[in-house]
């Protein structure tokens, strides 16, 4: 007897190269088949300490969206393979949360970035992404900056450009942009993480500004 085809389960590798070649579709299926147990895990790791701020539902949203942006690369052809990448996305995303909430409660001026206006936040926002990107091969005006940064900005996922233009550029503190956001502080860090690490990706492109390190 031909089994119902809603009943049929998923062929996972057909799935799997569907999204790593693009197919949203593909890679939603994945994330509703999976995005549980990946949610479970997480939700275990969040201590105490960190709940009143932070909740496996922030983790996640950060996750499937970083999911998508990244499926291109995504190497896993079964199952385990899958939830691992899903895991791992999850953990950094985690990690990255707790230790700018850790940052907040003992704040240090190096790790923020203060200017009195645009062009000049914008100069000093491209001068924090060099310290781990490379090093700047000319000294650029404010005004350069600030016009590099916009375009970078233009590229990215709606949520990533707003945290970044609201807290690096705008100078807003973490629990004004996450009431504008609507989000909990975690997930603004966790948004802000990942902005800057695609910032970093989208800045070695401009190569009159930075070259690598060796």
């Amino acid at each position: 007897m031909t089994p119902d085809p809603d009943t049929t389960l998923p062929d996972i590798p057909a799935l799997l190269n569907q999204a790593r070649e693009g197919d949203a579709e593909s890679l939603r299926a994945l994330l509703e088949r999976f995005g549980g147990q990946v949610w479970n895990a997480i939700h275990a790791d969040i201590g105490p300490t960190w709940r009143a701020a932070l909740d496996a539902d922030d983790v996640m949203q950060v996750t499937y969206m970083e999911a998508f942006l990244n499926v291109a690369r995504l190497a896993a052809t079964d199952e385990p393979g899958f939830v691992s990448w899903l895991t791992r996305i999850a953990r950094n995303n985690l990690r990255d949360a707790i230790r700018e909430l850790g940052r907040q409660k003992r704040p240090s001026p190096a790790q923020r970035v203060h200017a009195a206006d645009g062009d000049a936040s914008s100069l000093a926002l491209l001068e924090q992404l060099a310290q781990t990107t490379g090093t700047p091969s000319r000294v650029v005006a404010s005004r350069e900056a600030a016009e590099t940064i916009r375009t970078m900005l233009d590229r990215m996922p709606g949520d990533y450009a707003r945290v970044v233009r609201m807290y690096d550029l705008e100078g807003r503190d973490i629990a004004a942009v996450a009431k504008e956001m609507g989000r909990s502080a975690g997930a603004v860090h966790m948004l802000r993480s990942r902005a800057h690490d695609l910032l970093r990706e989208l800045l070695l492109e401009h190569t009159d500004f930075l070259t690598r390190t060796a």
